[in-house]
């Protein structure tokens, strides 16, 4: 039986979604733990983002087969789950999903959220949450650099890791940039994102803020494809999983 799950987390103290040999403290991890113990043979959990070490997840989906014969009412698996998950992971929800469901493979888009604390702010319960901004930023300038970035293109430059026998051609939806009295958020909406994505756009933004890169110098570094043209990667803590799309 296939389950389709909701799931949200803290990511500060675990090294990623993704299961690591030697590495206890994964979101995967955890939760095949969980599942192994329940259906009583080692289970395998698909993530549809492989979030990295220190990102966190409003709205993480997954999907797990159980064995006939260990398939529980969506409701008891739930609660079964979050009996035994520490609490910076909860289930929220499980419902059973056609045998064919992927919860990777079946995406057609996420949606990121990623948070900056205005420079003359403080705010001591968002620190393990938000990036605090060193200057003043220049939203005009960055909402203007985030017009360029929109659609398809190849963003080699802003991934971390390129992987030879993977396409890094991406498609940019939206990219809204909001602002309260003390903090800025960025809002990204796309078919998917490489490795680090999200952290370099916003780590590239913010750089464009601060009067560091122009607007205008986007197109170049599109052209270019190599890392190091692009902005700093931004901290993992200000990320967050939003929202994963499905037909």
């Amino acid at each position: 039986m296939n389950y389709r799950l909701k799931i949200q987390y803290d990511g500060t103290r675990y090294k990623g979604w993704q299961r690591q040999k030697g590495a206890e403290m994964t979101i995967q991890g955890k939760l095949e733990k969980v599942l192994s113990v329940y259906a009583g043979r080692e289970m395998e959990i698909q993530g549809a983002g492989r979030t990295d070490a220190g990102v966190h997840a409003q709205e993480q989906v997954a999907n797990v087969h159980l064995p006939e014969n260990c398939a529980p009412e969506p409701g008891v698996l739930k609660e079964y789950l979050n009996g035994y998950l520490p609490e910076d992971i909860r289930v929220l929800s499980v419902e059973r999903a056609g045998e064919r469901f992927h919860s990777r493979l079946n995406a057609r888009g996420k949606r990121y959220g990623y948070h900056i604390i205005k420079h003359d702010r403080d705010c001591v319960f968002q620190r393990k949450y938000a990036w605090k901004a060193e200057n003043a930023l220049d939203l005009g300038k960055m909402k203007k650099a985030a017009g360029y970035l929109l659609g398809k293109h190849d963003f080699q430059s802003f991934c971390s890791r390129a992987s030879k026998k993977k396409s890094t051609v991406r498609t940019i939806h939206s990219i809204d940039i909001q602002e309260t009295e003390d903090q800025i958020y960025f809002i990204y909406e796309g078919n998917g994102f490489l490795h680090n994505m999200v952290r370099i756009l916003t780590g590239t933004l913010v750089e464009i803020g601060s009067g560091k890169l122009q607007p205008e110098e986007i197109p170049g570094i599109l052209e270019k494809r190599q890392r190091q043209y692009a902005g700093e990667t931004a901290p993992a803590r200000g990320l967050f999983l939003e929202k994963v799309y499905y037909d």
